[in-house]
């Protein structure tokens, strides 16, 4: 029998996500996340602003408790016309 992934259920798994450094990407992303993982704690969420400050690189990393969730994520994620990337 063959695994869908490697990962372990339940797991700290880090989602990046990149994209314009408006005033309401930083939201919009938590809002994603949380409405598939759950509360966020705050200090779970990295932020990077490019050099010039256009783009916004953030790591939120949640518990996450199976593969279909984080499909889920990524799914609704890369769906987010405000998301250029999403790892």
């Amino acid at each position: 029998m063959r695994a869908d992934t490697l990962l372990v259920f339940p797991c700290d798994f880090p989602l990046k996500v990149m994209g314009r450094n408006n005033d309401d990407f930083r939201s919009i992303v938590i809002g994603i996340i949380k409405k598939h993982a759950g509360d966020i704690d705050l200090n779970r969420i990295e932020e990077r602003p490019s050099r010039d400050g256009t783009y916004l690189g953030i790591t939120i990393t949640v518990t996450a408790s199976s593969k279909a969730q984080l499909d889920a994520i990524y799914m609704e994620l890369t769906a987010c016309e405000r998301v250029l990337v999403s790892l």
